[in-house]
């Protein structure tokens, strides 16, 4: 497939953040208080648990891996909450209080990870592996990280070994299909994502599937994944600009139109979608709002020169 030469793809797989999961040393028990079991279970919301485990740390009843444990799980919390120094502060206590906890190290790589100091991030998770060889999400984490210094054979390598040592953790296969897409071997990611979507379904996993067909120009594959991320969060304009992006290299203008409107009814700030929007109401006959459309493009991103070159086409001034 050529693509169509005026057309703006929506490219909205950036790279993939690795979720580190919830630090668990110690299964709830029955007689464990509520504020333990919350502070410790795996579907507590990210303010329940810093609530919770902040009882717990008060509460001064717990000590050693299990005191370690609140620390690490209310700084699990913060980061989720993007309160990132808090949690790094809580994270430094939990490695203090149990120096062999290979959690800890995993959680406060992935702060340093956010805070996009990826060497500490590395160490963090160097030190994890070396207390637990077989830590898959440990693996996991520092391939993203690898990912992020653009040592993308190491990345590789760590997340070959994630899925080896457990082949149920989802965001391995995702980020290992990242590397693949952005590698052009569309085949393997279509792979890698069609695993992640088997174990756990999201539309991160949907989109970039979809964008794997579509560079390999299956595009009605493509579509139908679009139209999943449309079934699963109609309000999320990522569904509906890919989609009528697929639309139009299929020539269904009508139909790209009406994708691209609700793309905008949902996302006015992107610049595609008005571009695109331009060209599928130029194919109708629709002139005069093809040039709003791309005067509106580059309205906001001025140095747009693929809606300048469309205004220049139709004689029309910018």
């Amino acid at each position: 497939m050529r693509p169509l030469p005026s057309l703006m793809p929506c490219l909205t797989a950036s790279i993939m953040v690795a979720m580190a999961l919830l630090a668990m040393p110690c299964a709830a028990a029955a007689e464990d208080s509520p504020a333990w079991q919350s502070c410790v279970g795996t579907a507590t919301p990210p303010p329940q648990r810093v609530s919770a485990c902040t009882t717990v740390i008060k509460t001064k009843t717990e000590t050693g891996n299990r005191l370690a444990a609140a620390y690490c799980n209310r700084g699990h919390g913060l980061t989720e909450q993007r309160e990132l120094d808090r949690a790094l502060a809580d994270l430094d206590e939990a490695v203090r209080i149990d120096p062999d906890y290979a959690c800890a190290y995993s959680n406060r790589g992935r702060v340093h990870a956010f805070k996009r100091d990826l060497d500490r991030a590395i160490a963090d998770y160097d030190q994890a592996i070396r207390i637990n060889p077989d830590f898959a999400l440990a693996y996991n984490n520092r391939g993203d990280a690898y990912v992020g210094k653009g040592e993308t054979e190491r990345a590789l390598a760590d997340f070959d070994k994630a899925i080896e040592l457990d082949p149920q953790l989802a965001i391995a296969y995702g980020n290992r299909g990242f590397l693949y897409y952005r590698r052009h071997d569309n085949a393997r990611a279509i792979a890698d994502y069609t695993a992640q979507i088997g174990l756990r379904p999201s539309l991160l996993a949907y989109i970039n599937r979809g964008n794997a067909y579509r560079d390999s120009e299956q595009l009605d594959r493509a579509a139908a994944d679009y139209a999943e991320v449309i079934r699963l969060a109609p309000e999320d304009a990522r569904g509906w600009r890919n989609r009528g992006l697929i639309r139009l290299f299929q020539g269904d203008a009508k139909g790209g139109l009406a994708d691209y409107d609700k793309a905008l009814q949902f996302d006015p700030a992107d610049v595609d979608s008005w571009n695109n929007r331009g060209q599928a109401k130029l194919r109708l006959g629709d002139r005069k709002g093809a040039i709003a459309d791309f005067r509106k493009a580059l309205a906001l991103r001025p140095d747009l020169e693929i809606a300048r070159a469309s205004l220049r086409r139709l004689g029309a001034k910018p």
